[in-house]
This record gives structure tokens, C-alpha cells and sequence, in this order.
């Protein structure tokens, strides 16, 4: 049988199904899905349904928001300027339509593929990819707006068909770019013994006040975790508080954000106690590569003694006169400290998220750089970046550590110029970052900076400091115990 006559078969099939789909009686649909068809248009079903979901503030639901939109804009995009385009079908006549289906405003594009059905089937399956729970309760949304295009007379059977096959395809294509969770190696290594301590016996949970949702977080831990203590304290008290918990259990807790995990695992490896950290701050991206983003993941590593070894990143000499300071992310010197700066200003108004992004247009622009030659035996250096341990590139920037004690700093580095943050933006928006000129990498075990500029800021685990004109960084291998939940199988 030729293409053509496979085409016209498949064509005659579709209008037949779309026929018998026009004269059947839909129970209770007239009154649903015309209306679930006109919400779905321009995505703002699916936008709202993304909002509903980041406002959760759990950080599954969040990045399965993230996904969801990226998903339907890939699908969007290749529908209106690939596949309309390709495949130029008219659209159904309406003479077997009751009038009450019809649409009002009937569509003007081409019919194959259907955008609609091609954004809902994008959107559900890449929640689903990074939470079934979510796409399991969109899945009748997203089948009800399919379903609503053959039902209102606008699409045939196989255009909704085709475009929730590649809907489905565009949430497959992005998963392939930016993996999920589900696909990631399990997190830290290597696995230490720490104390079971079930429903929180003999642990003491210090909460920062000040710290995100920690107030939120820490009524959970009270609830989830009956034995423990938890101890809540203004942010200048912090550091004491822990101190004096850390010698009264068998364990020291702590929920806030990554500044206060910070203090809370220095005072943990100093003393040489277990950690257990809830999270509660904005970003929390200690506890996130650890495998841990609600409080339940840690309550299952408490009962059950799970923990892994971690490594502590140091800089000499430290703040504020201190002899030296630790970090369990991220050190920077140059444009980041100008960044938490901003996104501390803005935070109160706009929240976490959005003043992250305010900061960053803002010192994006900046040209100062933190090291100048003026002999020119070495290149300008406008950023600074050490992590402790490797990060991996999830996209176009690196983003997660599946190691927490390599014994390594990952350091990379942007050279100085004209607009060096927005070229390196550039440069992540084209590819990894390692093809760009402007940025360089090194894993290291130590390094030394000098010929700091003077006023340039340091940055660490998000806390800003003065920089001195030169320093030292380097690594404590293996110095923490951290309680990290069982991987399942």
C-alpha cells in the first residue's frame, strides 16, 4: 500500500472516530469541559496550576513546577513553529457538533497537531517525572483538557493523539538536559555509624528564628519527633545555643538555613557529635545534596542511624579575626557577596526567589574586578568561586555534588573585562560553562589567593565578610558525621 493510501485510510479512520465522538452523549461533560478547554488556553491553566504548586513551599513540588513549565514551553514551541506548520489540516466542520459544545471563539491555526492537548501532556508527565504524587492529580486535568478539543469539535482524535505524544516527548527532552532527582546517584559517601535515636531520643534541635521557615519546620520536628528537644533563639544566640546542645544529647540538630547549618557543623566537628539537619532556609543547599528536603527524610535517617561522612571546607585566616572559617557549600570572593548583599536587601519584599533573581541582573553587570596585575604576568580576576567538594553539571551550570568527601575543591574562576558577568551568561546559555573563555576550572586540594583588592568581600555557606588582602584555603577531610536517610531501593 502507497503513503497516500495509508494517509487517506488513517484520515478516514479519524473523521469516523470523530463522527461517532460528535453524536455520542457526554454525561455531565457540557458543563465541564468547554470551560476546562477555554482555561487551558495560552497555558494558564497549567501556569496556575505551577503557582499553586511552588506556593506549597515543599521543594519536590517546586522543582516539579520548574519542570512542568519548561516541559510546555519546549512543546509550545515546536507546535507553533515546526508542526502546524509541516502538517497544514484543517479543522473539523461542526455539523454534527451540537451548538451547546462549540466553542465561542473557534481557533484559526491548523489542526494537526493539537497545542493543547501538546501543552497538558508536557506539563503532567514532566510533573510527574519529578513527583508522581503531583502528576497522579493532575493526570485527570490533563486527560479532561485532551479530551475537551475532541469533545468541543475543534481538533480530530489523532491530532489530540499526536500532540500529547509529543508533549510527552518534550518533558522526556527535557529530563534528558536537566536530570531528576530519580536519576541521580545516591548522595554522600562514604557511610559512617551514628546512634539510632527513634522519635528524637537524646537529640537537642537548635531553630533559628530568623531562618526562612525554621519556626514552621521546627513544629513539625516537635511533632514528627516526640523525645527531642528543640530549642528556638534569635540569630545573635545562635552560636552559643548550639554549643551548649551539642554537649547535652547524643546527637545536635539543627533547622535553619545554610548559614546555620554552618555554625551548627563546625560546633558538631569540633566536639565530634552527629549532625542532623532539618531544612529550613531558602535554599538549603547542604541538606538538598544530602538527599533531604522535608523533615521526614530526616526523621527516617534518625531512626534508623543512617549517616555518611562529610568534608569541611576552610579559609585562614577567617572573619572577623577569627583564625580561620569553614564552609560546607560555597567560598567566593568578588561579585557573590555583592550578591547575598542584594538579595538580602530585597528578600523582605519579594521573597527568596525573586530577590536571587534582582540580585543577580544587578551585579551581573558590574566590571570591578577583585585582582588586578597592573604588570599583566597574571589575568584580571573578577570572581572567585571554591566548592566544597565537586560540583556536577545538572544544565548548563554546575549544581550538585554527589560526593561530600573527595577531599577537593572545586575551584573555578571568571576573568576580569568588559561585562564578564553577562558573557558568562552568555556562555552558560550556549553551553557548559568549561567551553567559555572567560571562565577556568581546577580541582584542588589547597589554594592561595593573594593580591586581593582592598574592600573586596568574601563570601561563605552565604554569610558576607571583609577579604584580606591574601589567604589560604583547604579542606578537613572527613571531619563531620551527618545523619543522611536510608537510599531506597
Amino acid at each position: 500500500m502507497t503513503h497516500s493510501a495509508w494517509y487517506n485510510r488513517l484520515g478516514a479512520r479519524d473523521r469516523a472516530l470523530f463522527d461517532f465522538a460528535a453524536a455520542r452523549h457526554w454525561p455531565a461533560a457540557e458543563a465541564v469541559l468547554p470551560r476546562l478547554s477555554r482555561a487551558a488556553n495560552h497555558g494558564t491553566l497549567w501556569f496556575g496550576a505551577a503557582t499553586a504548586m511552588a506556593a506549597t513551599r515543599s521543594p519536590r513540588a517546586r522543582r516539579a513546577a520548574v519542570r512542568g513549565v519548561a516541559s510546555l514551553a519546549l512543546a509550545s514551541l515546536t507546535v507553533n513553529t515546526v508542526a502546524k506548520r509541516t502538517v497544514r489540516r484543517a479543522r473539523p466542520l461542526l455539523d454534527a457538533v451540537p451548538l451547546v459544545r462549540q466553542l465561542k471563539r473557534r481557533p484559526i491555526t491548523t489542526s494537526f497537531p493539537s497545542g493543547h492537548a501538546a501543552s497538558a501532556a508536557a506539563f503532567v508527565a514532566g510533573v510527574a517525572l519529578e513527583s508522581r504524587a503531583w502528576g497522579a492529580a493532575l493526570a485527570p486535568v490533563g486527560f479532561s483538557v485532551a479530551a475537551s478539543r475532541v469533545y468541543t469539535g475543534v481538533h480530530y482524535p489523532g491530532d489530540v493523539v499526536a500532540g500529547a505524544a509529543l508533549g510527552v516527548g518534550a518533558a522526556l527532552a527535557v529530563r534528558g538536559l536537566v536530570p531528576t532527582r530519580t536519576q541521580l546517584p545516591p548522595p554522600g559517601r562514604p557511610h559512617a555509624e551514628a546512634p539510632a535515636l527513634p522519635h528524637g531520643r537524646d537529640l537537642v534541635v537548635v531553630a533559628n528564628r530568623s531562618s526562612g521557615t525554621a519556626l514552621a519546620k521546627a513544629a513539625l520536628v516537635r511533632d514528627a519527633l516526640p523525645l527531642a528537644e528543640v530549642i528556638e533563639c534569635d540569630p545573635d544566640d545562635v552560636r552559643a545555643t548550639l554549643e551548649k546542645a551539642a554537649r547535652r544529647g547524643q546527637a545536635l540538630g539543627v533547622c535553619g538555613g545554610d548559614g546555620t547549618v554552618n555554625q551548627a557543623a563546625v560546633v558538631a566537628a569540633r566536639l565530634g557529635v552527629p549532625l542532623a539537619v532539618f531544612p529550613g532556609g531558602t535554599l538549603n543547599h547542604f541538606a538538598l545534596d544530602l538527599g533531604i528536603e522535608e523533615v521526614q527524610d530526616t526523621c527516617r535517617a534518625l531512626a534508623s542511624g543512617d549517616a555518611v561522612k562529610v568534608d569541611l571546607g576552610r579559609f585562614t585566616p577567617g572573619p572577623d579575626g577569627a583564625d580561620s572559617g569553614y564552609f560546607l557549600n560555597t567560598f567566593s570572593l568578588g561579585v557573590y557577596p555583592e550578591l547575598v548583599r542584594e538579595r538580602e536587601r530585597w528578600s523582605p519584599r519579594i521573597g527568596g526567589w525573586a530577590a536571587g533573581i534582582v540580585g543577580s541582573l544587578e551585579v551581573l553587570r558590574g566590571e570591578r574586578p577583585l585582582r588586578r596585575d597592573p604588570k599583566g604576568d597574571r589575568p584580571d580576576l573578577w570572581l572567585l568561586f571554591a566548592g566544597n567538594c565537586v560540583y556536577q553539571r545538572l544544565g548548563p551550570a554546575p549544581a550538585r555534588r554527589f560526593d561530600l568527601a573527595d577531599g577537593l575543591l572545586d575551584v573555578r574562576t571568571v576573568r576580569g573585562g568588559r561585562l564578564p558577568g553577562l558573557r558568562l551568561l552568555a556562555a552558560a546559555l550556549a553551553g557548559p560553562l568549561s567551553r567559555s573563555p572567560v571562565h577556568a576550572s581546577r580541582r584542588m586540594r589547597r589554594l592561595r589567593v593573594a593580591g586581593l583588592a582592598p574592600g573586596t568581600s568574601l563570601a561563605y555557606d552565604g554569610e558576607v565578610a571583609s577579604a584580606p588582602q591574601e589567604l589560604t584555603l583547604d579542606k578537613l577531610p572527613e571531619a563531620l558525621v551527618v545523619y543522611r536517610p536510608p537510599v531506597r531501593p
